[in-house]
């Protein structure tokens, strides 16, 4: 688990934040899931895009580059949409609906990975 930052704007994005990083794990991502607990998030690295398939709920997807920035934002991302991405992203950030919306992050922001508290 890590916490994710927003250094730019001084908020946590997910304080536990779960890490998926083996072909599986970045593979099954979220499916089977009936919720996002507040709070938490899925992180997946390398990732530069990802589908809405099979999903049950909206997430806030957040893309970011290798220098920690964020590239591309898709905020209460619905359900069976078949493509969100930037072709820069290193990784995504998987998050409840809203948390775009309530940290107020925006493309350029600056983002930090730490272990989680």
């Amino acid at each position: 688990m890590v916490q994710v930052v927003n250094q730019t704007r001084r908020a946590i994005l997910a304080r536990q934040c779960e890490v998926a990083r083996t072909f599986l794990s970045r593979g099954r991502g979220l499916l089977g899931r009936s919720a996002l607990p507040e709070g938490s998030g899925l992180l997946i690295e390398p990732c530069s895009s990802i589908h809405m398939l099979f999903m049950r709920f909206p997430i806030d997807a957040i893309f970011v580059d290798r220098q920690g920035q964020v590239v591309a934002l898709y905020p209460s991302l619905p359900p069976w949409r078949l493509y969100a991405g930037h072709r820069r992203a290193r990784y995504v950030l998987e998050l409840p609906a809203g948390v775009i919306a309530a940290t107020q992050t925006a493309i350029g922001d600056q983002i930090v990975v730490q272990p989680a508290e």
